[in-house]
């Protein structure tokens, strides 16, 4: 079972880029989380998976040498739900569907993958650590980076209607 959950259900036995199609994976999945029950749905899931995925993961990792293998992709999932937030908060504000912001989508993909292969700042500081919380506390933070990019780039593409 705990392989399941952190490869969610064999995605990240997918070459290449296991953590890349994680990521991809983790989109209709908030889609879907986010037609059932909006913003918080994706929410809750986020940290329920968040918890789950923490404890998968240091089932999966006990005595191996490996402290992050590239099969795991459960924190690409639940890095990529939080870069979605700004999406799934602000379609249910403006009230409109979660594809008509389709922009914060991508943004929120390219913003994802770019912190999580860079590791800046506190993504690397994060990577650095031991066990389940290393594995997953860089993809949190490299969520977060990405949801206030999708945030400020919403906000930027929204002047010229605030203007008039």
């Amino acid at each position: 079972m705990t392989r399941i959950i952190t490869t969610l259900a064999y995605v990240g036995y997918l070459r290449p880029a296991p953590g890349t199609w994680g990521s991809l994976a983790a989109i209709p999945l908030a889609w879907g989380l986010h037609a059932l029950g909006g913003f918080v749905a994706l929410l809750i899931a986020t940290l329920v998976v968040t918890a789950l995925g923490w404890w998968a993961i240091g089932r999966e990792t006990a005595g191996s040498a490996d402290k992050d293998p590239s099969e795991i992709v459960i924190d690409e999932v639940v890095g990529q739900w939080i870069a979605l937030w700004p999406v799934s908060y602000g379609a249910v504000f403006a009230g409109v569907g979660f594809w008509d912001l389709y922009p914060g989508v991508i943004t929120a993909f390219l913003a994802f993958r770019a912190f999580d292969i860079w590791k800046p700042g506190p993504v690397g500081w994060a990577d650095r650590k031991p066990g389940a919380f290393g594995v997953m506390a860089d993809d949190v933070i490299a969520g977060w980076l990405a949801a206030l990019v999708v945030a400020v780039a919403a906000a930027i593409a929204h002047i010229p209607m605030m203007l008039g």
